[in-house]
């Protein structure tokens, strides 16, 4: 069994773990299991070693909350000496002169970068595959890990390391962290907001416990105090299966897994009943626009010509809706103004985190435009518009389908500033309903 990322921070701060020994514990797991899952754009293994040679001769390892804790990164942020590839050949190359925020508040908790992992190029799919590699759901290998931060679930699930940072725009992190049966969290716009897709995307992390995504969203955040999670007290939650405004069918499975938390967290209780925002039209052509917007923005600082073919057509759409403006703050605020009717009579949302079973693994990115964009769709349906809110939202494991064996879980939202909300609601579930962690047992 890999140990918790607390557990391991907690022995390596009392001197009865040595982090040189504990990542190259998970460089000697990703050596010998990577080449199946496919988690990895690239692995830092003597960048590693040195850094955690470094940790353990800190003079505040005491007081370190990810000490000597291996941390996998998503191929999107800066870290000095490496290049973020985004998933793409077609992007500058030139490694980066210092760490950003990301880099350097995980170095400041003591956290080890044992490597980048694999994105779909500029991060616009849900399934993580590059001309050198596939990420894989280790649960099931024939299905993909998901996307965008499919590499970030794929090295949690696999238990190549026991944490790993993402970010979300449309789902990306609530999404492989549903496929693959981990804790992942999007924290509200108002706490990692990088500005990403007309600032719906956020940082958040993936864990396979309650209480390591709380660690780790503290160090991402810069706020010890959101590590401490509390029971929370009752609460009024609404449920919906129903995908909002397409009413697209959902596997019964999925729908289950709500029934399954909703009668768990009853009985914690809290208040459920059935209930969903006023969800406006507009507010999927809203989420649209930006979705193809916010990539073909980021795509002006790459060569055109050797992105992807499925991603120079989203770019060329995406410069379209620019042109014609369809990128309107007026969308989102709609919107908002639904979403705030809702929460006045609640405190949470519960849906399925997914609308539709993961993709097959497979070489998408050879795809045509189309041919990705049907199964993105299925998959997000119930994802997208809280991105498009900047609402902190978090998807938990419940269970596991029996025909596939694939994880089922459920979706908690809530209104701004509420993330300790969710991983207390998250915990409850956690307690009631433990989950297996990776699997590697």
């Amino acid at each position: 069994m890999v140990l918790t990322a607390a557990e391991i921070a907690a022995s390596v701060r009392a001197g009865t773990l040595d982090p040189v020994n504990v990542v190259k514990e998970a460089l000697d797991r990703i050596a010998a299991t990577d080449g199946v899952v496919g988690a990895f754009r690239r692995v830092r293994a003597e960048e590693a070693l040195a850094e955690a040679a470094e940790v353990a001769a800190r003079p505040d390892l005491a007081t370190l909350p990810l000490a000597g804790v291996p941390v996998a990164v998503k191929d999107v942020t800066a870290i000095s000496g490496e290049f973020a590839s985004h998933g793409s050949v077609a992007g500058p190359s030139s490694p980066a002169g210092e760490d950003g925020v990301i880099a350097a508040r995980l170095r400041a908790a003591g956290a080890v970068l044992v490597g980048l992992t694999r994105v779909p190029e500029l991060c616009i799919w849900p399934m993580s595959d590059t001309p050198d590699g596939i990420a894989r759901n280790p649960w099931e290998p024939t299905y993909a890990a998901g996307g965008s931060s499919g590499g970030s679930a794929a090295a949690v699930a696999s238990g190549l390391v026991p944490l790993a940072h993402g970010t979300d725009g449309l789902g990306s992190i609530r999404l492989p962290a549903a496929m693959c049966g981990l804790v992942g969290l999007k924290p509200g716009a108002d706490r990692l907001a990088e500005g990403g897709w007309f600032g719906m995307s956020v940082h958040g992390p993936l864990a396979t416990t309650v209480a390591d995504a709380a660690v780790l969203f503290s160090v991402l955040a810069a706020d010890p105090s959101l590590a401490t999670i509390t029971t929370p007290g009752a609460v009024r939650i609404g449920t919906s299966t129903t995908v909002p405004v397409l009413h697209s069918p959902v596997p019964r499975e999925l729908v289950a897994a709500v029934s399954r938390a909703a009668d768990l967290l009853t009985a914690a209780g809290h208040t459920v009943a059935p209930g969903a925002p006023k969800y406006p039209a507009s507010a999927i052509l809203g989420i649209s626009a930006r979705w193809c917007a916010g990539p073909a923005e980021q795509a002006e600082d790459f060569d055109f010509a050797r992105l992807q073919r499925r991603t120079r057509t989203h770019v060329r759409l995406g410069q379209l809706f620019r042109k014609a403006g369809f990128v309107r703050e007026r969308t989102k605020q709609r919107w908002v103004a639904r979403a705030e009717e809702f929460f006045a009579d609640h405190d949470v949302l519960m849906t399925p985190t997914l609308s539709h079973w993961p993709a097959k693994a497979a070489r998408w990115h050879e795809r045509r435009w189309a041919s990705n964009v049907v199964p993105s769709l299925r998959l997000a349906g119930f994802t997208g518009l809280w991105s498009l809110a900047g609402y902190p939202a978090i998807s938990v494991p419940v269970g596991r389908a029996p025909a596939s064996g694939l994880p089922t879980s459920v979706q908690l939202v809530t209104r701004p500033g509420g993330e300790p909300l969710l991983l207390g609601l998250a915990a409850q579930l956690e307690a009631a309903n433990p989950w297996p962690r990776t699997s590697r047992g």
